[in-house]
């Protein structure tokens, strides 16, 4: 186990969750935007996007298990972006007929957005990020500590 392990663990734990504030700013930005992109001549209004995060490094089960039969410690990589993927829930229709984007029954699509579900995705993110740098900041205080020692 390295010795920079845990500073490596909340680095990836602050970029990944800086990527998730950014994406929550990007959706909350397009919450208006009914031609998001041009599919087949038509627009079509903006889609929520949402990032999924897993375990940096993941070995295969059969390692892990493995390891944890042999009872080795398993290894500890912090955190990774996987994807980042749109919502497919349908469009909100709102009725604006002098709208320059409604049907013909006066009707406008209306991004997938939810402000409240934003808030509350940023709220998690902020938090996460704040626990990340709590952990980094422990761990420096407690390396600090060791190089006293050596006084």
């Amino acid at each position: 186990m390295s010795l920079f392990n845990g500073f490596n663990i909340s680095a990836s734990g602050l970029t990944a969750n800086r990527l998730r504030m950014d994406v929550v700013s990007s959706n909350i930005a397009n919450s208006d935007t009914t031609r998001a992109q041009l599919v087949n001549g038509e627009w079509i209004p903006y889609r929520r996007k949402s990032v999924e995060l897993s375990q940096a490094g993941v070995s295969p089960f059969e390692r892990q298990l493995q390891s944890v039969l042999n009872k080795e410690s398993a290894k500890v990589s912090g955190v990774a972006v996987t994807s980042i993927r749109e919502d497919q829930t349908p469009f909100t229709p709102s009725y604006d007929p002098t709208n320059p984007d409604a049907d013909a029954n006066g009707y406008v699509q209306l991004p997938n957005v939810d402000p409240l579900k934003e808030m509350v995705d940023l709220m998690s993110a902020t938090r996460s990020y704040e626990a990340n740098v709590t952990a980094l900041n422990a761990s420096k205080s407690m390396f600090m500590k060791a190089l006293e020692i050596g006084k």
